[in-house]
């Protein structure tokens, strides 16, 4: 005859994200157009050393092109990993809104709370379909945003939020 079983261990806010709601995730799309953003800066930035180690030959130089390089190798896993985090959920009276790896952000923008929806789409998303969805709030420290969503859900969750919002506000 066993013994009852043991207690779970607590679990921090935020370890692992909660998981009593349905977490919606963004597009891997957004996985490329990070990439690309990322290519273009280092390709600046390693013209710039290539030039400078080519004209001065000093290995110094070589050397930043060097950790330049591994750098920029580093960002790109990180943005793998960055857009997998990614992730919102729809709730009754609120919006959930989590991201981050090392430091991990769950924001909670409840309906009532919000003053206005953005939806914007730069060059690089546009080019491959993705638009982000920003919500503004009373306080600019509460504002949240979703970014990689396909153009059509984010004008399906910018015109439900907004009706959220404006129905949540005539009750108060």
């Amino acid at each position: 005859m066993s013994g009852p079983e043991p207690a779970p261990p607590p679990v921090s806010a935020l370890e692992p994200w909660p998981d009593t709601v349905r977490w919606q995730p963004i597009s891997r799309d957004l996985i490329w157009v990070e990439l690309l953003r990322l290519a273009m800066g280092l390709a600046v930035l390693l013209v710039g050393l290539g030039v400078g180690w080519a004209l001065s030959g000093h290995r110094l130089v070589g050397v930043a092109f060097g950790v330049v390089l591994l750098l920029g190798l580093w960002r790109a896993v990180a943005i793998v990993r960055a857009v997998h985090a990614w992730g919102y959920a729809e709730r009754e009276n609120d919006l959930l809104v989590r991201h981050g790896l090392l430091v991990r952000r769950l924001s909670i923008v409840p309906y009532s709370r919000m003053q206005f929806v953005d939806v914007s789409a730069g060059p690089l998303e546009r080019a491959f379909g993705l638009a982000t969805v920003q919500l503004h709030t009373a306080a600019a420290a509460s504002d949240a945003r979703v970014p990689g969503l396909r153009p059509a859900e984010a004008s399906r969750l910018r015109d439900r939020l907004t009706a959220l919002g404006e129905d949540r506000a005539e009750g108060l």
